[in-house]
């Protein structure tokens, strides 16, 4: 959610510009047309269901979707239902914020609404309290209204609102939060198509201390819910909302809980101590683990995966990073203790030392939009939040007049989905596959990818018609654990070391691939951390020179036209690998990651279409990234 700043600065700020507002004229900005027309709205194409398979589907889907019923949301334009979300997600068009039709270029297998809990629908009913957006439309302020409107318009929406928080504590709005919850259920079984279209019921958990984000998504495996959410209004503690889950839990419901964005969390999300100092322990890891079994790593507010000043030997680190608080101050988040690459070190350290661990999660992708829509398509971004960024003008920072510093919609990114290896379609098959790990993140594209490890796999495996069937019965996929004992005496695949099956295919309507890693993590003797990347593919017949370094694959984006070619790189990519420095005793994890070619990014094609330049980086390497298989040392 949006945390206001002080009134009084607010209204500072509006006076300064107030008395300038009629020497700005609109922006001519063509992502608005055309204008929305419900009559010419495509429907959700139909699906065939997809039967059970004892080796998997790859499910697309996103778990972080807001709506009006969102306050954040609602205050900035947005007017969408929980039921136009599915509609978009099964592959409908709706109408944006911003007046204009939005489509998804291809259906989802699943997804779920997760409005913030705190005051669910409360703005959004409220009828005490006159908004910005209420007395004119978004569309209509983009049409007639200049930049320092426009900018005006943002201030008293994010900062005017002490009549709902006043009325958000009354009784008549928690009765609203309830019919709020209700809808949620009610609109996720409205849309649930089992083998079709799968819905979960969810929420988001908005813990936010100091504009530190410790916020969750909490999903359900079916629609035996609470009565209530369990909101950050109740504590903000996380270690509280697992309580409430493990309670949920001990009265036969099966839900579980999503970190995301960690990379803005200042640290907080995977430190070395609970919430208020005290040491770990193995009931706080089992506890943990039990609750969180997956994070979302990918998002529109960057990516959590690692940071360049954490992994400074990962040529591709610098990938969508968003380093600044959600605070009104946007102060520098802490990296160490925010990133997934940096939690599972800190894990195995633990296991190391210890004996527990308590991060061993795997992780999805998902959106966190709040326009009831999956924006993850470079050349078709919409936006997170309409006031702030549902158009191009708006986004590129030409229709609104804000220091770079407050212009953080401009580092957010065109992200993400969640990849999930299910036997069949439908809620039970979907979160067991969270629970299990067997996930995988991307930043948009549909890549597809397998990861499988084990001691007993053979090279001729991978060119065999059972591969999957062998692949599962000698070893573990995405999200598991080899163990010690599992080591053969002479070793399947020519060794006591593990050997790992990895396969990537592009995105059949996306770019090509440039190469698949293997991203190791171990601890020594010592107990301290280190991380290896292994280039175990490569496309176009590279190969490593003699400092180890492989040559870049090159680039074909036109910045002008914002295009690309697929005349490099691969269809597809896949790897048999085995650990050249493995060590029994260590403590370690391995995860894949599939890299495209470089493309154009949203920003690139926004400047195309205003006709101005494209702001840095104007291409970027979008990626899959596979949940880790640990390896628990003797």
């Amino acid at each position: 959610m949006i945390r206001p700043t002080r009134p009084s600065t607010a209204r500072l700020c509006a006076g300064l510009i107030v008395a300038a507002l009629v020497s700005c004229s609109p922006v001519e900005d063509p992502t608005l047309y055309p204008a929305f027309d419900p009559a010419a709205a495509e429907s959700a194409p139909s699906k065939p269901a997809v039967d059970y398979s004892p080796t998997r589907h790859l499910l697309w889907g996103d778990l972080h979707i807001h709506t009006s019923y969102s306050t954040d949301a609602y205050i900035l334009g947005v007017r969408a239902t929980p039921n136009d979300a599915y509609v978009f997600t099964r592959g409908g068009t709706i109408e944006h914020a911003a007046g204009y039709p939005i489509r998804i270029d291809r259906p989802l297998d699943f997804a779920a609404v997760t409005d913030h809990s705190e005051y669910m629908g409360v703005a959004r009913e409220d009828s005490e309290t006159v908004l910005p957006l209420e007395k004119r439309s978004l569309r209509e302020r983009l049409l007639n209204d200049g930049p320092l409107s426009l900018t005006y318009a943002l201030i008293m929406s994010m900062t005017d609102i002490k009549g709902l928080e006043t009325f958000a504590d009354t009784p008549a709005a928690q009765q609203l939060v309830l019919n709020a919850w209700q809808l949620m259920i009610d609109t996720a079984n409205a849309h649930y198509e089992p083998g079709v279209f799968t819905t979960l019921v969810g929420y988001e958990w908005s813990s936010m201390p100091d504009g530190q984000n410790l916020h969750r998504n909490v999903i359900y495996r079916d629609d035996n819910v609470p009565e209530r959410p369990f909101t950050s209004l109740d504590s903000e503690n996380p270690e509280d909302l697992w309580d409430a889950l493990d309670q949920q839990r001990l009265e036969g419901k099966k839900v579980l809980a999503i970190p995301h964005n960690g990379n803005v969390s200042n640290g907080l999300m995977y430190g070395r101590t609970q919430y208020e100092g005290a040491a770990m322990t193995p009931e706080y890891a089992a506890q943990r683990t039990r609750n969180e079994p997956v994070s979302e790593i990918m998002q529109i507010k960057g990516t959590s995966d690692t940071h360049p000043l954490l992994s400074p030997e990962d040529e591709f680190a610098n990938f969508e990073i968003v380093s600044t608080q959600l605070s009104a101050s946007g102060d520098f988040s802490e990296p160490k203790g925010s990133y997934a690459r940096d939690a599972l070190r800190t894990g195995i350290e633990f296991a190391h030392a210890e004996g527990f661990n308590p991060y061993r999660f795997g992780v999805i992708g998902s959106s966190d939009s709040h326009n009831a829509s999956t924006p993850v398509e470079e050349n078709n971004y919409s936006g997170k939040l309409p006031l702030m960024d549902g158009t191009a003008g708006l986004r590129l920072g030409e229709a609104m007049l804000l220091p770079d510093s407050m212009r953080r919609s401009s580092k957010w990114g065109a992200a993400g989905l969640a990849g999930v290896w299910a036997e069949e379609n439908t809620r039970e098959s979907i979160f067991d596959a969270l629970l299990r790990k067997e996930t995988f993140a991307t930043s948009g594209p549909r890549i597809s990818l397998r990861f499988f490890g084990g001691f007993d796999y053979r090279a001729d495996m991978m060119d065999s018609t059972d591969f999957l069937e062998q692949a599962y019965a000698r070893g573990v996929p995405m999200g598991g654990t080899l163990e010690p004992a599992s080591i053969p005496p002479e070793g399947g695949s020519g060794g006591a070391a593990p050997t790992f099956a990895i396969w990537a295919v592009k995105d059949p309507e996306g770019a090509n691939l440039d190469r698949l890693q293997v991203i190791k993590g171990w601890v020594d003797a010592s107990g301290a951390s280190h991380e290896t990347i292994f280039d175990v593919a490569l496309s176009d017949d590279r190969r490593a020179g003699p400092d180890g370094k492989v040559p870049a694959v090159g680039s074909t984006v036109d910045v002008a036209s914002a295009s690309y070619s697929n005349s490099i790189g691969a269809s597809q990519l896949r790897a048999f690998w085995q650990d050249p420095e493995f060590d029994s005793g260590q403590e370690a994890f391995y995860y894949a990651r599939a890299l495209e070619i470089p493309t154009p990014r949203w920003s690139t094609y926004d400047a195309a279409r205003l006709g101005v330049d494209a702001p840095e980086p104007t291409g970027i390497q979008e990626r899959a990234i596979s949940s880790a298989i640990w390896y628990r040392g003797e």
